[in-house]
């Protein structure tokens, strides 16, 4: 199986995991949910991380092909849109990202939203393949976590984005719009079908109790023994009453209104207004 190299970039804000992945032998790279800063409270952008990003490309000398996201990210605003302006590339996303514009364009009002996924360069079909170099890449649709979620298979690694944390912490919330816990039990059997030596990275880490280090690595084997919500063996009626039962503990993500807004459009802000100020939409009363 070849073997990419895979760079981690954390946004501790969000503990988020972007990858900048690359083929050792021909430099064509892709960026995987690519992340920015967002302070809240003063409406500021940071791009420290794709900062960091820029400068590995530019280090190993790198081709940037694609910038992927593995779904519509509710804690953290795309990066991509930025990257894409100084490194090219194309954007890529599943293709049921129309089914969460479509949800998604009502709830804000995005009148000027076109719902057919045309804002992003590319929309992945289940099981399409495509190249990155030298090395074969595959995509699997592994909804559950939102309708549209996707893993990127790029040889013997495989980005799960949502879908599961580490072994130790467990598996996806599924209370968002178009999240089921079925699906997502389903999704996962799809990755458990994998060679079990599959690295598999992931795009968030809580640090579970008793662990002192963030990690983003481990391999479809040790999901299979060890994750504490899906391990082989478990029953999908047993994980969905766990999952279900544990959703309805879980407060709303701090950035997930001005997030999901913004990774509908690809990454995109808004038009600024006439008075040349960009502003993101707030809902009143809507999630209560």
């Amino acid at each position: 199986m070849q073997q990419p190299v895979v760079h981690a970039f954390f946004e501790p804000q969000s503990f988020t995991y972007s990858y900048l992945v690359w083929d050792p032998q021909s430099k064509e790279a892709a960026v995987i949910d690519p992340a920015l800063e967002f302070d809240a409270t003063s409406g500021s952008i940071g791009t420290s991380l794709a900062d960091q990003i820029i400068a590995q490309v530019k280090q190993h000398n790198l081709t940037v092909q694609w910038l992927l996201e593995t779904h519509v990210h509710a804690d953290h605003l795309s990066a991509a849109p930025y990257l894409q302006q100084r490194l090219g590339g194309r954007t890529g996303i599943g293709s049921r990202i129309t089914e969460v514009q479509q949800l998604f364009s009502q709830v804000f009002n995005l009148k000027q939203l076109k719902t057919d996924g045309s804002v992003f360069g590319k929309l992945f079909a289940n099981g399409e393949s495509f190249m990155l170099g030298t090395i074969c890449c595959a995509v699997l649709h592994t909804p559950g976590h939102t309708p549209a979620c996707v893993s990127y298979c790029i040889g013997d690694a495989v980005f799960v984005g949502d879908t599961l944390f580490m072994p130790d912490y467990g598996s996806a919330r599924c209370d968002f719009p178009g999240g089921d816990a079925a699906t997502l039990y389903r999704s996962v059997q799809r990755l458990y079908k994998l060679p079990d030596a599959t690295r598999m990275f992931l795009c968030h880490d809580y640090k579970a109790p008793g662990r002192e280090q963030f990690v983003c690595e481990t391999t479809v084997a040790a999901q299979k023994q060890q994750n504490i919500h899906l391990k082989q063996g478990t029953s999908e009626q047993d994980f969905v009453a766990m999952r279900s039962s544990r959703d309805k503990t879980l407060s709303m993500p701090k950035l997930l209104l001005p997030s999901v807004q913004v990774n509908v459009q690809a990454g995109q802000l808004p038009q600024a207004e006439d008075n040349g100020t960009v502003y993101l939409k707030l809902p009143v009363n809507l999630f209560c």
